[in-house]
Order: C-alpha cells, then structure tokens, then sequence
C-alpha cells in the first residue's frame, strides 16, 4: 500500500512540475511580441475621471485585464495585494463602461487604480493579444518583466522587488 502511495505521490509531483514548466514556457511564447520599449506613460486618465501623475523613481506594474476573463478574475486578488505595497496601474481592456467595470470592481472588493481602454488605445500601444498581461519597469521605467497569464502574489512581489 505504501508503496502505490509513493508512486502516485512521485506522477501527482511530475505532473504539477511538467505543468508548471510548460505554463512558464507558453507565457514566455506568449509574451514575446509584448511592446518592450520604456513606460511613457505620465499622466493618465483613471476610471473615476481624475488624473493621475505617475511617480518618478518608482518601479511600476502595469496590469492588463478584462471583466470577462476568468484567469483575470482569479488573479485579481494577487493584484489588489500588490497595490496596497507597489504602485500599481491597471487596464480594463473591453470590459464595458466605466458602470459596469466600477461594479465589477465593488462586486470583487477591488480598490486598485484602473483606466478603462474601451477604445483598446492602451491594448494596441502595449500589443496585447492575450489576458492577462502584466508588465514591471524598474524606477527609470524600463521593462523589467513581461508575462502573460496568471503570475502568483508571491512571484509579483518578487519580481518587484528586483525593480527597484
């Protein structure tokens, strides 16, 4: 008995190993057509209507999600955690009027910065193809990382914290 325990154990641990590269390397696939220029972004319109001045000499995250996606939704949790400790952008891209994407965001408990990309202004500049997309510059606003799909609280926090 122990020893079918063990095997499955060792196939259940190659599994979630091989699942996990092959994730790693399709987001990789995925994100290599992402815009990799400098965030020239300075002042942007966020959801509510007020103007927001990005800092100078921060890293930022840049987040590209839509109300419509189910990995987003999954991963929104990790993004509002970020928020309260980085600075950190998001954009709704297609996700319907800023009503719809306000509620959304009172629905899911979600306070952090949006602008909504009805248009798909932002979606075109970054060359998003796919959700979610995430980007993080360093403080001279340099692309650090790029990834596409679902990235964990704790690989945001790390990838920020080489930022800096």
């Amino acid at each position: 008995m122990k020893e079918k325990i063990k095997k499955y154990l060792k196939e259940i641990i190659v599994f979630v190993v091989v699942l996990t590269i092959a994730a790693n390397v399709f987001s990789y696939y995925r994100s290599l057509d992402l815009n990799k220029e400098k965030l020239d972004l300075k002042t942007i319109t966020l959801l509510d209507g007020s103007l927001y001045t990005l800092p100078n000499n921060k890293p930022v995250l840049l987040h590209f999600w839509a109300t419509w996606c189910p990995t987003c939704k999954f991963e929104a949790s990790n993004i509002e955690k970020i928020s309260k400790d980085y600075e950190v952008i998001t954009v709704a891209v297609q996700s319907g009027t800023k009503e719809d994407i306000q509620n959304y965001l009172n629905e899911h408990n979600l306070s952090f910065k949006v602008i909504n990309d009805e248009d798909s202004f932002y979606s075109k500049k970054f060359n998003i193809k796919a959700f979610p997309s995430t980007f993080i510059y360093d403080s001279e606003k340099s692309l650090m990382f790029s990834e596409v799909g679902y990235t964990s609280t704790l690989g945001l926090y790390a990838r920020m914290s080489l930022a800096k």
